[in-house]
């Protein structure tokens, strides 16, 4: 019998393949000099791995009968297991402000969340890695003209290098998904400015895609306005999904001159 039950509430899936988790471990591997943080660990399967191989580990669970569970079977884990939800933490104290990586076989339904939560402390975070419902891999891994590229793709994208590593069959949990899952990789890119004010681009592609389908004469309507001039350039008779990172930038810069001069800026 498991030991501990996984929880519906929290999305908990437990991995049960050993060679799944040892593949996911391996995926820090250029990492060894630098802290990791594990995200959800449940019982422990990537966790032992982790810590096999070497890495300086701490893990951040919110489910109590998995951190007892932890702390009976990981004594290495003895003051490393922050008892907390991922998404509430600063994660400029985890390790003392000093840059680390981040895994885990993370909650589907918050998973996107975490992704987002490592964006805004990408000077800190150079790698993230770890196993996610295969849609929304695929969905952060797409290129301009695909379907699934939308939001994530284009925000993670801006400052990471995004790797669709491999499929993971629903077999292999306790209790399977209904889903297939996939294990990525981000790496932080050289990239240290947008060359446009981030909070715009940001609130533009999110724009941009609320009507994906319509081409971004429509679609940019909510920020621009029905009369903007800049409605005539070629950009505008694109939809969103076939921008790409830099052709996002302009739009942003066109947006931001539009709205200083409707302000008098």
């Amino acid at each position: 019998m498991r030991p501990v039950k996984p929880k519906k509430s929290l999305g908990q899936h437990f991995l049960k393949d050993m060679q799944i988790a040892e593949r996911i471990a391996g995926t820090l591997d250029e990492y060894k000099h630098m802290p990791v943080l594990e995200v959800g660990p449940g019982t422990g399967v990537l966790t032992r791995f982790l810590l096999e191989k070497g890495h300086d580990l701490t893990v951040v669970e919110l489910d109590w009968d998995s951190i007892d569970y932890l702390n009976q079977h990981f004594p290495a884990l003895e003051d490393r297991i922050i008892a907390d939800d991922f998404l509430q933490l600063n994660l400029q104290k985890v390790f003392d402000g000093r840059p680390f990586c981040v895994t885990g076989n993370y909650p589907y339904n918050i998973s996107s969340q975490i992704f987002f939560k490592v964006l805004d402390y990408k000077d800190l975070i150079p790698c993230c890695t770890g196993m996610i419902q295969k849609e929304v891999a695929e969905r952060i891994a797409a290129g301009p003209g695909s379907k699934t590229y939308g939001i994530t793709s284009v925000l993670l994208q801006a400052w990471y290098n995004i790797e669709y590593l491999f499929t993971v069959s629903e077999t292999v949990f306790d209790p399977p998904p209904k889903v297939k899952s996939a294990v990525i990789r981000m790496t932080r890119n050289q990239r240290t400015e947008l060359g446009c004010d981030e909070k715009l681009f940001r609130t533009v592609v999110k724009t941009s895609f609320n009507q994906r389908r319509k081409t971004l004469r429509n679609s940019m309507k909510p920020i621009l306005g029905k009369d903007c001039p800049d409605y005539a350039l070629p950009v505008f008779d694109k939809r969103p999904e076939q921008l790409s990172f830099d052709q996002f930038v302009e739009l942003t810069l066109l947006t931001e001159k539009w709205l200083k001069e409707e302000n008098n800026l």
